[in-house]
């Protein structure tokens, strides 16, 4: 019995709650591709993840680089770093520290798909 340990405040749930997107998060994720693929500019999605960010990936056609990528950066050094949209060739179009202003604040109509 004297080797028995109390643990108080363990940090492991805590860690492990956000390594993907949350319920929300997809919701709006998901909503934004039913009205792109409905307009006929998005074709097909992934995710994909790493130990600093995941990733909603977009995809014209069936190619090797997404398009577009909306991503969660799980470890950013500023607050309006947290979510980000990039382009095929790693540029950030748009940053954010909240998704839903993230998503409402990209003109996605007038976003040019380059091939």
């Amino acid at each position: 019995m004297s080797k028995l340990k109390l643990v108080i405040n363990n940090d492991n749930n805590k860690r492990i709650k956000e390594l993907f997107f949350i319920k929300q998060e997809l919701k709006y994720i998901l909503h934004l591709y039913a009205k792109m693929v409905s307009n006929g500019s998005w074709k097909d999605y992934s995710f994909s993840m790493g130990s600093k960010e995941v990733a909603f990936n977009v995809y014209q056609r069936s190619s090797e680089k997404p398009v577009l990528r909306i991503l969660k950066n799980l470890r950013p050094n500023y607050n309006n770093e947290k979510y980000l949209i990039k382009d095929r060739n790693g540029n950030v179009l748009q940053k954010s520290g909240s998704l839903i202003r993230l998503i409402n604040k990209t003109s996605w109509n007038k976003l040019k798909l380059i091939k």
